[in-house]
């Protein structure tokens, strides 16, 4: 800072700074003399008498000059250890964006005599005051500058490039944007982002890039048919999520998102966004080791100078990454009964007129509807419940182990008026049961939930349906799903007759025997129930038989499959464990026979152990008992 410059910044002459820095302002207005002090003291003014005895010994000090050093704590923590590793101490000054600041800190640091600066500058004319550095003769490392001189700066081009690259290793080739355009990663990040879809052979398409101050952004995102999003900063992530829960999205399953994160706490963010800690601490570490390398070795940078920090690769998670939803098996949708089973192991079945003992019970959740989807769950689909619960003790807990099982509860809703349904069921040696059911809540799930629940068939490719509700939400359940293009198989369990709606609605029908009987009162076999079942309108018909396997008649086909070998112990759920697996293995393409094949070890399995949920095999567990018993299932 010369006299010449603090008499402009003061108003007056250059004779009149010297006489008040020099004790001559007796005539001087003092006014005049407050002002002029107060801007020499703001600028560390020293006159050049004094500046002449300074000493040019080391000092061991380091100068730190941050812009709004609160948003890179985490460099100024990687510079200070650095530098204490090295045996300096830092003078750590920040300008907050203003110039006039910025040139006050300045002369604090040359007053100081740091060895050495470190500088963010404040903006694009901080360069007009490099020159205080330079004249004192201290070395100066920028960071991200505006000045016409190597500065050095993180490689967020690399970061966005390996950002985009994650959604491209999950096949993803419709791949948006949401930058903040005056960020200083801005430009690099954009130009990570085009270079990784170019090596990737993926056009570049304008409408995907996205500027996150602009108000439309969130819905240019949907209409460009995005798959996924990759964002320059952690808020614009959170923020599409938010947009996109309303309109019933799943992340990661409908969409992909990635972001940098600035600190450590954003790694805890709810919901939990996947991508890369930007590696401040790291950069302000190597920042400060060049300073010192510059100090104490050559005392200027190499030709060679590394200026672009490159982030070492981390891993990234895949809490909010999956492939798109279209090269996914789609999701199942299971419409049905929520009940607490209460499970009696008994001698004999009661009759009336006589008395039964019960040996042991169990309590359990249960109902069509929670069975098969937990069943398909385990199976590895994605499986959302519609339903009715009550308001009692059972009903929190129902819910707790349906997620618990990652089965999607947004469908359930709660009557504050009504109980959980109820099963009593009785279970003989033999495995063969009874039930009775209170139907409860499951008696008010009626067809306007099934409405406001049409966003779950977006996106699914099979719906459950059991006719333990009430048959007019059944039939719109059907009726909704055919609207979708989602196909059904229906369970009529309880239901003395269909109505001609729901027949022609039902791509797949699965009564037992018994069922079957009462539906078709003059049909006394399996065929010709299944032909008149196929007359009223149902594409396929497949009767289970119990011990005797099941009876598949379809307009192409007409067959019966073999049960597989299994000591009943609890016949209940096998219905149930025999749909959700059918339902599971069509959904990726296996055919109809090799399907219910699969699907009759699902059901053995079931039956051949206590209680129906506990008895619900998982993937793997069904697979590995395949591989040894028929593998060509699996081929």
């Amino acid at each position: 800072m010369t006299i010449k410059e603090i008499a402009e910044l003061a108003g007056v002459s250059i004779s009149t700074v010297s006489k008040i820095v020099n004790n001559k302002d007796q005539y001087i207005n003092p006014a005049t003399r407050e002002r002029v002090l107060r801007i020499v003291k703001e600028y560390n003014y020293t006159p050049y008498g004094m500046v002449k005895n300074l000493s040019t010994s080391r000092t061991f000090l380091l100068g730190v000059l941050m812009n709004k050093a609160p948003s890179s704590v985490r460099m100024i923590n990687g510079i200070m250890q650095t530098a204490q590793a090295h045996g300096y101490s830092i003078l750590l000054l920040d300008s907050d964006g203003d110039l006039k600041l910025e040139l006050r800190h300045i002369t604090t640091l040359c007053k100081n005599r740091v060895d050495g600066v470190i500088w963010l500058p404040a903006g694009e004319e901080s360069g007009r005051q490099s020159h205080y550095f330079s004249e004192q003769g201290i070395p100066v490392c920028t960071i991200d500058s505006f000045l016409n001189e190597p500065s050095y700066s993180i490689d967020f081009a690399e970061l966005s490039y390996s950002m985009t690259q994650k959604l491209v290793d999950h096949r993803h080739t419709k791949i948006a944007c949401l930058f903040d355009t005056d960020s200083r990663r801005f430009p690099s990040m954009q130009e990570g982002y085009k270079r990784c879809l170019f090596d990737n052979q993926i056009t570049f398409d304008r409408s995907l890039q996205l500027a996150s101050g602009d108000r439309d952004s969130f819905r240019k995102l949907l209409e460009s048919g995005a798959t996924g999003v990759i964002c320059s900063h952690l808020s614009d992530a959170l923020s599409v999520c938010r947009e996109l829960k309303t309109l019933h999205y799943d992340i990661p399953d409908d969409f992909s998102i990635v972001s940098l994160k600035d600190d450590p706490d954003d790694l805890c963010s709810m919901p939990r966004i996947s991508g890369p800690l930007i590696p401040y601490y790291e950069f302000g570490s190597y920042v400060c080791g060049r300073l010192v390398s510059i100090l104490e070795d050559t005392g200027a940078p190499a030709e060679s100078e590394e200026y672009l920090f490159k982030p070492d690769a981390e891993a990234y998670g895949t809490d909010s990454i999956d492939s798109p939803p279209f090269l996914r098996a789609k999701k199942i949708v299971v419409i049905g009964s929520i009940n607490t089973d209460f499970t009696f192991s008994v001698e004999h079945i009661p009759q009336s007129g006589k008395t039964t003992t019960i040996q042991s019970t169990v309590t359990t959740p249960g109902g069509k509807g929670v069975n098969q989807a937990i069943g398909a769950a385990r199976l590895g689909r994605q499986v959302s419940l519609v339903g009715e619960i009550g308001n009692d003790v059972y009903s929190s807990y129902i819910i707790r182990m349906l997620e618990d099982e990652h089965v999607a509860t947004q469908g359930i809703h709660k009557d504050m008026n009504q109980p959980t349904g109820t099963a009593y069921i009785y279970i003989e040696k033999n495995g063969e049961g009874a039930i009775t059911i209170l139907p409860g809540a499951n008696a008010r799930l009626l067809p306007e939930k099934i409405q406001s629940q049409q966003f779950l068939f977006e996106k699914a490719g099979y719906c459950l349906i059991s006719t333990e509700i009430p048959m007019q939400s059944v039939t719109e359940a059907a009726r909704t799903a055919r609207q979708y293009g989602v196909k059904t198989i229906v369970k009529p369990a309880t239901a003395k007759s269909l109505p001609d709606e729901l027949y022609a609605n039902t791509d797949i029908l699965v009564p037992n025997r018994r069922e079957a009987a009462i539906l078709c009162p003059g049909c006394d076999t399996p065929e010709a129930q299944a032909d008149e079942l196929l007359r009223r309108g149902a594409g396929t018909v497949i009767i289970t038989l119990g011990d005797k396997g099941c009876y598949l008649r379809s307009p192409e086909l007409s067959r019966y499959f073999p049960a597989v070998d299994a000591v009943p112990v609890d016949t209940t759920g096998g219905a149930d464990a025999f749909i959700s697996a059918l339902a599971s293995f069509l959904i990726e393409g296996c055919s109809m026979e090799r399907a219910i094949r699969i699907a009759a070890y699902a059901a053995g399995f079931c039956i051949a152990r206590q209680g129906v949920v506990a008895a619900l095999i998982d993937r793997n567990t069904l697979e590995s008992y395949i591989r040894k018993m028929e593998p060509e299932l699996l081929e």
